[in-house]
């Protein structure tokens, strides 16, 4: 009897708080949905022969997060976390297996841009197995059910260096983390050379590319437009703190650099990237950092402030950090429409001009990652 009138009570309560004053019923709102995130850890081969593999990936940062811009999981825009790692460069540290961390795994993507610019090869020990294990124990990838991949080029044998490949796979694997090999050379060589069989062990991909493939990309008639909105959306980007006007300096800086790395396609690759969800600057802009509630605008020193607000009363700077905010959406609307026809236009030149052949690191990573996220249940 006791149980009885306990259950009762439980269920009457249950009822009262699902109705309202007026007796209609209250709908309980849904749970949020957990972010998914896409990590990619790329593993580069700077040794003396690799040149061509790091001018692509510098010209082509941008095409790779690009590519990602409309991708969603249950209707959720995922994160997305890039690291960096460089090996087989003699002057790096012997006792590291001339190993590297850059950069570890961020969503600064000027950050992975820049230290891409800096990177210079020469000659060295290529050691896959030993990047791999320490690419797979050393970064803090997330748990749970996210898409968490390690890319790594090269040409040398996947059998060199005192970590055996095949226990570095199985420990990224066993990790939730695919390993996907780009081999910069001929098929037979990867095969020979265990690229192929690395993949297969990590349930990743193994493709050949072409390092020294020239990355001019494909002349748009939107990219004249696109290069403008890309200087133009710059000064909506409103610099504080410590770092803000540095990091101003490395976002102009970089777009000059992308422009002379694949001219024409590479500013509109930057300002399509401003206009999509994975461009982050809540570090250093105020924009950003209010719109992600990083800052409080109203507890923030006059010195960490841009000289133009520094004289404006609060509610003049709330109404100037909004009217920027709206500016830079307007701004990345247009991107985005410019954007689509540049894709379509892109895609039909490509077929005229389709060759049998190698692929560029660009291409053979979009094309890994789109089958490799459909399985994980991303469109």
């Amino acid at each position: 009897m006791k149980k009885f009138v306990v259950l009762g009570l439980a269920a009457f309560a249950a009822s009262w708080t699902a109705w309202g004053q007026d007796g209609s019923t209250k709908p309980q709102p849904a749970p949020e949905k957990a972010k998914p995130v896409i990590e990619i850890a790329v593993l580069l081969d700077t040794s003396g022969s690799m040149q061509g593999l790091i001018d692509q990936a510098r010209a082509r940062l941008w095409a790779i997060v690009n590519s990602l811009a409309t991708t969603k999981k249950d209707g959720v825009a995922p994160d997305l976390r890039v690291a960096l790692y460089e090996y087989g460069k003699s002057s790096l540290p012997k006792d590291t297996n001339w190993i590297r961390q850059i950069a570890p795994l961020t969503d600064d993507l000027d950050l992975i841009s820049k230290e891409l610019f800096a990177l210079a090869t020469n000659g060295g020990e290529e050691y896959c197995g030993a990047v791999i294990k320490r690419a797979a124990e050393e970064l803090k990838w997330s748990s749970g059910d996210n898409f968490r991949a390690i890319f790594i080029a090269g040409n040398e044998p996947f059998t060199q260096g005192p970590v055996d490949y095949r226990e570095a796979c199985k420990l990224a694997i066993s990790k939730g983390i695919i390993v996907n090999t780009i081999h910069c050379g001929a098929q037979q060589q990867a095969d020979a050379g265990k690229w192929t069989e690395g993949a297969r062990l990590a349930d990743g991909q193994s493709m050949n590319i072409d390092q020294n493939q020239a990355s001019l990309g494909i002349v748009a008639p939107q990219d004249a437009k696109l290069a403008e909105l890309n200087g133009r959306i710059n000064s909506t980007y409103v610099p504080f703190g410590a770092e803000g006007k540095e990091r101003a300096k490395l976002q102009e800086e970089l777009d000059k650099k992308a422009e002379a790395a694949q001219p024409s396609a590479g500013s509109a690759q930057r300002a399509q990237a401003k206009a999509g969800g994975f461009y982050r600057a809540s570090t250093w802009d105020l924009v950003d950092a209010i719109k992600d509630g990083k800052v409080d605008l109203a507890t923030l020193k006059d010195e960490d402030l841009p000289e133009e607000m520094r004289k404006m009363t609060p509610e003049e700077r709330k109404d100037y950090i909004a009217k920027k905010s709206e500016e830079r959406a307007k701004m990345q609307e247009e991107i985005k429409k410019l954007s689509e026809e540049r894709e379509k236009y892109v895609a039909e030149e490509r077929k005229k001009t389709a060759e049998a052949g190698a692929k560029s690191f660009d291409e053979a990573v979009q094309e890994m990652l789109k089958g490799q996220l459909e399985k994980k249940g991303y469109k």
